[in-house]
């Protein structure tokens, strides 16, 4: 294998770490929690896991589409948006280790929540449960599971290395 596909498919691991983790606790608070049960709690209710099911998007969004168009619209176009993804992460040269790393934690949250899309009827399960103390107007955050946690860090890590990439970039010209 060339050194470079090598250094592109290493990355390959965190999406895989990914998924194992977001299914196996997905699995285990299907199990082990009833649906809206918090089952349990660190410090006070800082934290909690609590087993829900979200038919939506982020935040719940689309929740109230028919179960057609929501499989649909849900499974397929992330499919397709993961393809592309992958596809220009294969084509592109510029991509640094960190934004290569980065692609590949996003590609494996948006794979673990297909999964649940797919072949949970009930919709994606989520459960950790967090306090935000009335920041914009929220008591708590929207409950999300690994694979959304995986999107968001990995996407922010991402935007800021493309924005010190831009910046050493400036400063070379």
């Amino acid at each position: 294998m060339e050194k470079n596909l090598k250094e592109k498919m290493v990355p390959f691991i965190l999406a895989l770490a990914v998924v194992l983790a977001d299914q196996i606790t997905k699995a285990v608070v299907v199990k082990y929690i009833p649906i809206y049960t918090i089952g349990w709690t660190l410090c006070g209710d800082l934290v909690r896991i609590i087993h829900v099911a979200n038919k939506g998007v982020a935040f719940s969004l689309g929740a109230s589409l028919s179960q057609t168009f929501r499989s649909l619209l849900f499974s397929l176009a992330p499919l397709v948006v993961i393809g592309l993804v992958v596809w220009i992460y294969f084509r592109n040269k510029e991509f640094n280790s960190l934004q290569r790393w980065c692609v590949c934690g996003i590609v494996g949250g948006g794979i673990g929540n297909i999964i649940d899309r797919i072949f949970r009827p009930q919709g994606v399960v989520d459960f950790i449960d967090v306090k935000f103390f009335g920041i914009f107007g929220l008591d708590r955050w929207p409950t999300f599971n690994v694979a959304d946690a995986a999107i968001v860090v990995c996407g922010i890590l991402l935007i800021v290395s493309f924005i010190f990439s831009m910046k050493a970039d400036t400063k070379n010209d």
